[in-house]
């Protein structure tokens, strides 16, 4: 075809392996600490004196420049060079966390909060670009997704057990320090092995109003279920800042739609396998999220486990997301379509949460926790890793790091999402408990514990109708991906318009 390049015949990098080893521990350091200051929180709240009203911005001073800036950092890595994001991001997130590690006060750990994100928005994109450029054979790149994607989905509870080690034997700046260690290793490794292949560059200028549209419209976004929390759904307040995020969201796709290098092309959310990714995961880390702070909340609250045992607790859930990746997932990516990967894989989850919705005061860690949690993280894990691996379904190397900022940018949104909607369905419902109950016998103790494990068996059925839905979605939406594929260079439509000196990453097509 006019115009198009022919499709790529240089031999993979023979690095690639090893350069994924790099790149999955800087992965790991970013999803860890999506979770390992959750533990340290309450040490941290009061060796510096933050109150009880501050205290969930070390949370949200992350989350809100995490979320906001993941489009921005990901256009960086395609217009920047990716290899070279990526190590400026895992060196500013191991300054940042420093920086957290050493504050002495309310505003320098929020501040390093905050720029924990900067960088993380550059990190987390510009990492799963580079599998995305660098793994285009299909086996290999269900293997390499598979890794990766057991990294991404088990890292979270990973970083609820080395928290609490932290900070049982230790102290909570040590939740802080343990990235340093991490970023340097990654950032050696990088240095070392991690080849970008030549012409994969996005060179267009940069989208400056797509940039401030999106950043600010998506931490307007993520803001408002923050405060939805606290304040109520439907206090002025709250709904006017969801006004503001759709009419910055709304204004920021027409943007879109008529500047000549937008920051977000269309393209890329306009097919339908990758529109289905996108829209399922994202739903999908909503009920995910919520169900590990309820649960978090469940063993230490009311089964009274330590951090330490409370993150031990959590290592079925692990292990379980590792052989859905790897040994499932890995294994049939190449041989079945996605879509009876991820489907399934929700409607596993499902299940296991389902079994959640059970929970009582006294209920039995072995008889009903643990097979809940392997059933979330076979489920999670099979979803997991073909979620990573189609993000990037038929983009034009020059789209490769926006694409990957889209599936963070669902992860972090749905997280913060499903934190602040889940929360505040259990909240309702353990008032509304303690209101009927009130003229119960029972001592006010045994009350309070009742009224909290109600409010979280009621906010994990909607988890259930969540996941219902995600995998809806999955089976409906999504495509791509059979046991006969074959590796097609251009076949995405979009690739119709690539420059002559692009060449398309290969794709997977039924």
């Amino acid at each position: 075809m006019p115009g198009t390049a022919p499709p790529a015949t240089t031999a993979p990098d023979s690095r690639r392996w090893k350069a994924l080893i790099f790149i999955a521990i800087a992965q790991l350091m970013v999803v860890l600490d999506g979770t390992i200051v959750n533990i340290a929180l309450p040490s941290a709240q009061t060796d510096l004196g933050i109150s009880d009203g501050n205290r969930q911005w070390v949370i949200t001073a992350y989350a809100l420049a995490f979320g906001g800036l993941l489009l921005f950092g990901g256009r960086i890595a395609d217009l920047w060079g990716r290899r070279r994001t990526f190590i400026v991001g895992l060196i500013g997130f191991a300054a940042a966390s420093a920086l957290g590690g050493i504050a002495t006060s309310t505003g320098l750990l929020l501040g390093a909060r905050a720029l924990q994100g900067v960088f993380g928005a550059l990190l987390a994109p510009s990492a799963l670009s580079l599998l995305a450029v660098m793994f285009t054979d299909s086996k290999e790149r269900a293997k390499a997704f598979g890794i990766f994607g057991a990294i991404a989905g088990g890292g979270g509870a990973v970083g609820l057990i080395l928290g609490g080690v932290l900070t049982e034997y230790l102290n909570w700046r040590w939740t802080f320090f343990v990235n340093i260690p991490f970023a340097a290793v990654a950032a050696a490794g990088a240095v070392l092995v991690v080849r970008e292949p030549a012409g994969t560059r996005n060179r267009s200028p940069l989208d400056i109003p797509g940039v401030l549209l999106s950043s600010i419209g998506l931490g307007t976004l993520v803001y408002a279920f923050t405060r939805a929390e606290s304040h109520g759904w439907t206090s002025g307040s709250t709904l006017g800042l969801f006004v503001a995020a759709a009419v910055l969201l709304a204004s920021f796709v027409f943007v879109e739609s008529r500047v000549k290098s937008p920051l977000l092309p269309l393209r890329v959310i306009a097919d339908r396998n990758r529109a289905g990714i996108y829209l399922s995961l994202g739903l999908a880390i909503i009920a995910m999220f919520g169900m590990f702070l309820f649960l978090t909340y469940y063993l230490q609250i009311v089964k009274d486990f330590s951090p330490v045992m409370t993150g031990l607790a959590f290592l079925p859930m692990i292990a379980g997301m590792i052989t859905g990746s790897t040994q499932i997932g890995a294994r049939l990516m190449t041989r079945v379509p996605a879509r009876l990967l991820m489907g399934p894989g929700f409607l596993t989850a499902g299940l296991g949460m389902l079994l959640l919705t059970q929970i009582e005061v006294g209920s039995s860690y072995v008889g009903l926790i643990l097979p809940a949690q392997i059933l979330l993280g076979l489920g999670m894990g099979t979803a997991f890793m073909p979620a990573m691996s189609l993000a990037t379904y038929g983009v034009q190397p020059r789209d490769a790091g926006v694409a990957s900022a889209m599936i963070n940018t669902s992860q972090q949104v749905g997280g913060a999402i499903g934190t602040a909607l889940l929360n505040t369905i259990a909240a309702s419902a353990t008032t509304a408990y303690v209101a009927s109950h009130a003229a119960a016998s029972a001592g006010a103790e045994q009350l309070r514990m009742q009224a909290m494990v109600h409010g979280y068996a009621t906010a994990i059925w909607w988890a259930v109708g969540i996941l219902a839905l995600a995998a809806t979605i999955a089976f409906t939406f999504i495509t791509v991906g059979h046991g006969d594929s074959t590796l097609v260079a251009g076949s995405d439509k979009a690739n119709a318009d690539t420059d002559a000196d692009e060449v398309p990453i290969p794709v997977l097509v039924h």
